[in-house]
C-alpha cells in the first residue's frame, strides 16, 4: 500500500515540476496582457483630452449663447421703447 502511495506521490510530483518548467508560455501571455493595458491606458489618455478639449468648447459655446441672448434682450428692450415713444 505505502509503495502505490509513494508511486502516486512521485508521478503528482514529477508532473506538478513538469508544469511549471514550461514559463515561455506564461511569459508571453503576461507580456502579452501588458501590451494591452499599456495600449488602454494610452486609450484613456487620448480620451481624456478629447473630453478636456470638447468641455471647454460647451462652456465657450455656453458663454457665447449667453451674450447673445443678453444683446437680444437688450435689443428687444430698445425696439420697446422706440414703439413707446411714437404716438399717433
Amino acid at each position: 500500500m505505502n509503495k502505490k502511495v509513494l508511486m502516486i506521490a512521485g508521478v503528482a510530483m514529477t508532473a506538478l515540476l513538469g508544469g511549471c518548467a514550461n514559463t515561455t508560455a506564461l511569459e508571453e501571455s503576461v507580456a502579452n496582457l501588458g501590451n494591452k493595458v499599456d495600449q488602454l491606458s494610452s486609450e484613456v489618455s487620448s480620451l481624456k483630452s478629447e473630453q478636456g478639449a470638447l468641455s471647454a468648447n460647451v462652456k465657450d459655446a455656453k458663454a457665447a449663447a449667453m451674450d447673445a441672448q443678453a444683446e437680444a434682450k437688450r435689443a428687444n428692450d430698445r425696439l420697446d421703447n422706440v414703439a413707446s415713444s411714437y404716438k399717433k
